[in-house]
This record gives C-alpha cells, structure tokens and sequence, in this order.
C-alpha cells in the first residue's frame, strides 16, 4: 500500500491558490543609522513598498480600493528582524496575500537581501475597511468579493 504524506505547505496549495508578488528595494542613504545599518522604522516603508507592488499586479491597490468609497487602514503589523540590512542593499520584499473570510486583509512578507539571498525579516499586516465617514465596515465589501472570484480565492 503506498500512502503519499503531504507537508502543510503542499496541503495548503493544494485547497487554495496562493497569491505572491516580489518587487526590489533599493536600500538608500537616509535610511542608515549612526551605526550604517537600516534603522528599523524603514522596514515599514519597504512593507509598504511590497504591498503597494501587490496591489498594482493584482488590482487591488489602494487606489482601487477606494474607487469604492472604502479605506483600508493597518490595524496591525509584526516584524521580525532576522539580519542586518545596510546601505546599497537591494532587497526582494516577498508578499503573500492571505486568504480571509472576515472583512480583513492579511499580508505576509518575506524580505531577502538579494546579494546572498539571506533572510532579513519577516513580517504580517492586518488592514481593515472603514467607509468614507470613517465607520468600521463588518463584512467584506462587495468589491473584495468580487475581486477575489475573479483571482481565484
């Protein structure tokens, strides 16, 4: 009798498809400390920058967010500093969009210095929606349904 084991990840892409993006990060000047490491209030920007780049591949940026009269601010956000990033680094910000049934959206990140490929960070985002009046919205939009039938979620 043969019997095939899975991992979690093989299960996991088996029963959904898994949405990523990668864009590049040029790590500049002003964004060293004293020490000429990035001083980590910049991750957030380079978070900012993978999430920006999903957005725009997949048709759910910011802009097409609130083309419904809806904003989707962070209510949430972890990082994990695993490396030491410096000056003239180029960085891959890794995001993956995780699929919620709540009206939420969840991003995780993987951020790798491009050079040796090292793992510099990790890190997960929680956005809600609030309307135009700045009112909590409780069920996912009509919109974010939409768009995830037609990407496939």
């Amino acid at each position: 009798m043969n019997v095939k084991l899975h991992t979690f990840a093989s299960y996991r892409k088996t029963m959904s498809k898994i949405l990523t993006d990668t864009t590049e990060v040029v790590v500049r000047f002003g964004e060293v400390d004293s020490m000429g490491i990035v001083w980590h209030g910049n991750y957030v920007k380079y978070i900012e920058e993978g999430r920006e780049s999903f957005g725009k591949k997949y048709g759910i940026s910011y802009l097409d967010i609130y083309k419904h009269n809806v904003m989707a601010p962070v209510v949430n956000m972890n990082i994990d500093f695993k490396k030491q990033v410096q000056y003239g680094d180029v960085l891959l910000i890794e995001t993956e969009f995780v699929n919620s049934e709540s009206a939420k959206m969840i991003f995780k990140f993987r951020i790798f210095r491009k050079s040796d490929n090292e793992l510099v960070a990790t890190s997960e985002s929680t956005q809600v929606f609030i309307d135009i009046n700045k009112e909590m919205i409780l069920y996912p939009p009509q919109f974010l349904l939409d768009w995830k039938k037609k990407v496939g979620l």
